[in-house]
This record gives C-alpha cells, structure tokens and sequence, in this order.
C-alpha cells in the first residue's frame, strides 16, 4: 500500500543495514575508553537509532529528545521547538546526536549550540542521510552514511505527514502525493 507513493528507492534495507554497521565500528573506534550518550532526535531517529546502537561496542548511555522544526509539509519552517526534553544530564559527556537526516542543518546548529551550553564536553553528530545540497547553515556531520541528492525522501523514520515512517527503506516520495 505505502509502496505505491514512492518514486524510487534510494537506499535499500540492506544497504541501511550495511552502512549502520560501518558507521557503528567507527563510533566504537573513535569513543574507545569514552563512555558516550547518544542522544536520538525524536521521531524520526528511532529506526536509525535503533539498528546504529547494535553496531557500537562500547559501554554508552541512551536519552531522546523531541525536536521538530517541520511542522507538517515538505519543507522545515526554521522553527525549532523542543518537545521533549532530555532525562539525562550532558553535563562533561562526549555526546553522540543520531539524525536520521541532516538538510538545511538548522536543527541541528540549534541542539548542538545548546548542549554545548548546557557543558557537554564534546557533541558530534551521526546521521544515516546528508542532504549537503539543502544546507542553510554550514555544518557537516562527523559520520555520515550516505550523502543524498536534494529530493524529498521518506522511510525508515521519516516521513510525511507522519505517514511513512515504517518503510523498510528510504525512497523518494512521489511528489503527486504532497502537492495535493
């Protein structure tokens, strides 16, 4: 049913597999004697999230923080709420932000200025997809899985209108779907 809105698929269910593996020996490689907290941004960071964190072999803490700056629609509004705030302190943590995609990186120049100021001592970001091709604010993320061209792409965590979110894979959105 959900099959029948998506263009194309972009990146496979194996390939995510594939690339949550690679990016998790690096995470273990480079946070070796550190004790991470990874923090998911909430909703769309839970597939990636949850597939990342068997990969990494370290002793490492998890939180969730609700974040959203869509607001419905197919573009960010540049408005970035917190929903849900954090249960654990950042307080001298190496912090580790999940995202399942990163684009006009907005949100996350947001999230990350503010836990440095609550006094993480490190915060890096880990992103299944970056859309460098929509950026707003120059970022780069320290892990990337795949760099993806500008088109808008729902799957594994992201969506549309809430709709998507539970696709194996991440596929491009057919655009007769939102330009309704």
């Amino acid at each position: 049913m959900l099959e029948n809105d998506i263009e194309r698929i972009l990146v496979s269910e194996p390939e995510i597999k594939a690339i949550c593996q690679r990016l998790g020996e690096e995470v273990t490689h480079d946070y070796r004697n550190k004790k991470p907290l990874i923090i998911g941004l909430l909703k769309g960071c839970l597939p990636f999230m949850g597939e990342l964190i068997k990969h990494i072999d370290l002793y490492c803490e998890i939180d969730l923080m609700g974040v959203t700056s869509y607001h419905g629609g197919v573009a960010s509004t540049g408005d970035v709420k917190i929903t849900k705030d954090l249960d654990a302190s950042v307080l001298n943590r190496d912090v580790l932000i999940a995202e399942d995609i990163v684009d006009t990186a907005k949100t996350i120049d947001v999230i990350r200025k503010l836990l440095l100021y609550r006094g993480a001592k490190s915060v890096e970001v880990i992103t299944l997809l970056d859309k460098p091709s929509g950026r707003i604010v120059p970022f780069e993320p320290k892990y990337i899985g795949v760099t993806i061209p500008k088109e808008f792409v729902v799957g594994f965590g992201l969506d549309y209108d809430e709709y998507y979110r539970n696709l194996p894979y991440v596929g491009v959105l057919k655009p007769s779907v939102y330009k309704k």
